[in-house]
């Protein structure tokens, strides 16, 4: 998956930027009190997507 389509993936279901790293973004998912790290590569793995969507309590794309 793209990362830019992932980031609107993660902003539409309630996510925020809570700050950037060197190499990954941490989201923030304040409804559920939820944290989860990013990678800022041009393609995210499926596997770390569902992953990460998990850790914040979100569907999976």
């Amino acid at each position: 998956m793209k990362h830019r389509d992932f980031i609107r993936h993660l902003l539409a279901h309630g996510c925020e930027l809570l700050r950037e790293g060197s190499n990954h973004s941490v989201y923030v998912n304040r409804a559920n009190r939820k944290v989860s790290t990013v990678p800022r590569h041009r393609e995210i793995n499926d596997f770390l997507a569902r992953k990460i969507c998990k850790d914040l309590e979100i569907p999976v794309p």
